[in-house]
């Protein structure tokens, strides 16, 4: 994403930084609009002209985790190649998401405020499960090719995704791990597939 040019715009994004990082480190209730200001280098009055209350303002942060899961392209479908290397290839990179330093960042804010005031994060939570994802289209598709079992797409979604969560995400969000060096990065993902292919994958007939 390109920086912004404007003044104003630019001093938006240091607002949602600062307040990302006041936010992570200090909790939301505990954490001022003039704690914000501060750190964002501008005047109080150029937060509100921003943001009105720190409630947009987490609305904000969750606008940006909403559009950094959905921002990476799609990996198509491809009926007349191995299912291994696709899977594999929609799991790099929803790994290379987990083990960015930004996006974990957006994560322990969102989450660590939704487990205080789940009404702050229901509607976005709602939105993200429903966006209709290149992952769904990817099993839906292979699913209509008869190589992946039938199944509701969603939960056969998440199967795939449950090993990433429980190695490079939780343990990163709840116990602040380190994020995954890229030889375990590797050995995660791999891990995902195979489980999910020896469920979900269905072998070729042949004559």
């Amino acid at each position: 994403m390109a920086a912004p040019q404007r003044l104003t715009d630019r001093k938006r994004v240091a607002i949602v930084d600062a307040a990302i990082a006041e936010f992570r480190d200090h909790g939301f209730d505990a954490t001022s609009m003039d704690r914000i200001a501060a750190s964002a280098a501008v005047s109080k009055r150029t937060v509100y002209n921003h943001f009105p209350s720190k409630d947009e303002l987490f609305a904000e942060i969750l606008q940006r985790m909403w559009e950094s899961s959905v921002s990476q392209p799609a990996v198509p479908y491809v009926a007349d190649q191995p299912l291994r290397p696709q899977v594999l290839a929609l799991v790099e990179q929803k790994m290379e998401l987990l083990c960015d330093p930004t996006f974990i960042d957006l994560a322990r804010v969102i989450f660590g405020e939704t487990i205080h005031s789940p009404e702050r994060a229901q509607a976005m939570v709602a939105r993200l499960n429903e966006k209709e994802t290149g992952l769904n289209i990817w099993i839906r598709a292979a699913q209509q090719d008869g190589r992946i079992k039938a199944g509701e797409t969603l939960e056969v979604a998440h199967l795939l995704m449950s090993p990433l969560k429980t190695f490079a995400f939780w343990p990163q969000i709840t116990m602040g791990e380190p994020l995954l060096g890229p030889a375990r990065q590797r050995e995660v993902a791999e891990l995902a597939v195979d489980i999910f292919l020896c469920y979900y994958g269905v072998a070729k007939q042949t004559a």
